[in-house]
């Protein structure tokens, strides 16, 4: 009986003797199969094969930047995140081994972990026992859970106050439940958007974009990405940290709405000359 891992999206299943039959995160227009076919590994074979790491980087007071190199599946970083007298896990990555579990406890152990959406869920229970602590998902993406679990719990409405100065927000958009966390504290007092790709920094890191599929490249309609700078427009944040490690590192909420207004105008045809 193995936990098998997807190796494209780097979501974890449920126990099972015969690999699953398919990805149900990567047989979904949001992402993709390999061209190549599906194929699956084990955390055990990736602690065994190749010299996978985490880096953890600080990236201000307060906050850790979490990523495995080499790359594996979709890439993405999680972030640690210390609020007053709370740490949280914010998203997750598929690899964990002893050492990244050592250094997070040096710093002073996770209290939680919360999610933005299920791209990110990779190996959520392994993180969670390891540190003997909940998983919040907002109910909308409950759906998308392939390894169930006592320790998740299952979030609704449009927000939810943590500890230590952190609230999960959800925008919906990219995921019916996708959730961004808002950190009061962070920036010095500035307050931090940790936005995972539910809204994306873009190259140009003065702005940023929304989609309902990244890879596949498929856009959100004009009244979601209103609503979506709307929503967030009522909260305090100077900076974002996405996914990718993109950042915008001062007016990130002026940025949201000059994006926004950007990309309603580009869907309208406003922004092309005829």
């Amino acid at each position: 009986m193995m936990n098998h891992l997807c190796i494209t999206c780097g979501v974890q299943y449920k126990q099972s003797k015969e690999t699953p039959s398919n990805c149900i995160i990567c047989n979904e227009e949001r992402q993709y199969v390999n061209p190549n076919g599906q194929t699956w590994t084990t955390l055990e074979e990736m602690r065994q094969g190749q010299n996978y790491k985490n880096e953890i980087n600080r990236e201000e007071v307060g906050l850790y930047s979490i990523k495995t190199v080499p790359k594996f599946a979709i890439g993405q970083t999680a972030y640690f995140v210390q609020g007053n007298g709370f740490n949280l896990l914010w998203d997750c990555i598929t690899y964990l081994d002893q050492s990244t579990i050592t250094r997070i406890t040096e710093l002073g152990g996770i209290d939680a972990i919360a999610l933005s959406h299920p791209h990110y869920y990779s190996t959520q229970i392994e993180w969670a026992d390891a540190f003997d602590v909940p998983i919040y998902i907002h109910k909308d993406d409950q759906q998308w859970i392939t390894r169930p679990s006592e320790k998740i719990i299952l979030w609704s409405g449009e927000s939810l106050e943590l500890k230590g100065g952190l609230t999960l927000h959800r925008l919906g958009g990219h995921f019916k439940g996708g959730a961004v966390l808002h950190w009061e504290e962070g920036n010095k007092n500035k307050g931090v958007l940790l936005t995972g790709d539910i809204i994306q920094v873009v190259a140009d890191q003065h702005w940023v974009s929304f989609m309902y599929s990244y890879p596949n490249l498929i856009p959100l309609p004009a009244y979601k990405v209103q609503q979506i700078a709307e929503q967030v427009s009522q909260l305090r944040f100077n900076r974002i940290y996405n996914a990718f490690h993109g950042i915008v590192k001062e007016n990130a909420n002026q940025s949201v709405q000059a994006s926004a207004n950007r990309y309603v105008k580009a869907l309208s045809g406003e922004l092309f000359e005829t």
